[in-house]
């Protein structure tokens, strides 16, 4: 299951997509989101599915990438679902059994916040499937740089973004090895119930955090070798430029959020 986390990875081919400046893409992907957040009819969240498709597409990523990236989510949008289903107040009741009663508002409720978060990740998966850590982190802190002047500190929040963002793969494979390594001295992770699962993954904890705090002094190490001390002084070897091929990819995010907000007044 572990191994089927995209988000954090970054896919390395040539495309349309990859050449565009991690600016653009970035704010792209605050705008995909936006619009998710806008739509409210179910032919608004196919617009949006088409738009998705066409950018993997563009990105020369399969699309199984994406929705494979879904699967370690399955619970949490399983739960959101659930939750929305029942414990949602509407006066079309379409089943009433002793205290479960579902309605027809809960049902609608239930389907488009499970959409929500199923377009969300497949967003920002494409977003860190498309742009390597770098060129992420010179993104954010170049968004951020207008803060410098009330003494914000852009370089060092980005770095620590980036740096979050980079271990998620990292803490995922070691998680996965730990695992691995448990269950062939006997340990159990898949029988029982929720709580016996969740008793079981204890276990885990102690070697991932020992795992996590040895890896993090060693990148300290590593980043103070190179005497690293911030981002006073710092210079670029490839700057950032914007091209024709932003300012298209921003058109065709404004014809989408145009069609979401037309959609949303109209249907």
């Amino acid at each position: 299951m572990l191994s089927n986390m995209t988000m954090g990875q970054y896919y390395p081919v040539d495309s349309p997509i990859h050449r565009l400046d991690p600016r653009t893409k970035l704010l792209l992907t605050i705008a995909l989101i936006v619009a998710v957040f806008l739509v409210k009819t179910l032919a608004g969240y196919l617009l949006i599915l088409g738009f998705i498709y066409l950018a993997a597409r563009l990105a020369r990523i399969p699309f199984r990438m994406l929705l494979k990236g879904l699967k370690p989510l399955r619970l949490i949008v399983l739960f959101t679902f659930v939750l929305n289903l029942f414990f949602t107040a509407g006066e079309q009741v379409l089943l009433e059994i002793w205290v479960i009663r579902m309605t027809r508002e809960g049902l609608r409720q239930a389907v488009f916040y499970s959409l929500r978060l199923v377009f969300l990740v497949l967003g920002t998966s494409l977003l860190t499937l498309t742009t390597s850590p770098v060129a992420l982190s010179d993104a954010i802190e170049l968004l951020l740089s207008p803060l410098k002047r009330i003494h914000f500190p852009a370089h060092e929040l980005a770095m620590m973004m980036t740096i979050a963002l980079r271990f998620i793969p990292t803490l995922l494979d070691e998680t996965d090895k730990i695992m691995k390594a448990q269950m062939a001295r006997g340990a159990d992770f898949e029988s029982g119930n929720l709580i016996s699962r969740a008793r079981a993954m204890v276990p885990l904890l102690v070697p991932l955090f020992v795992s996590a705090f040895r890896r993090a002094g060693d990148l300290a190490m590593a980043m103070e070798s190179r005497c690293y001390h911030g981002g006073e002084g710092r210079t670029r070897f490839r700057v950032l430029k914007f091209t024709r091929a932003d300012l298209a990819a921003a058109g065709a995010m404004l014809l989408l959020l145009a069609l979401v907000v037309l959609e949303r007044i109209y249907l």
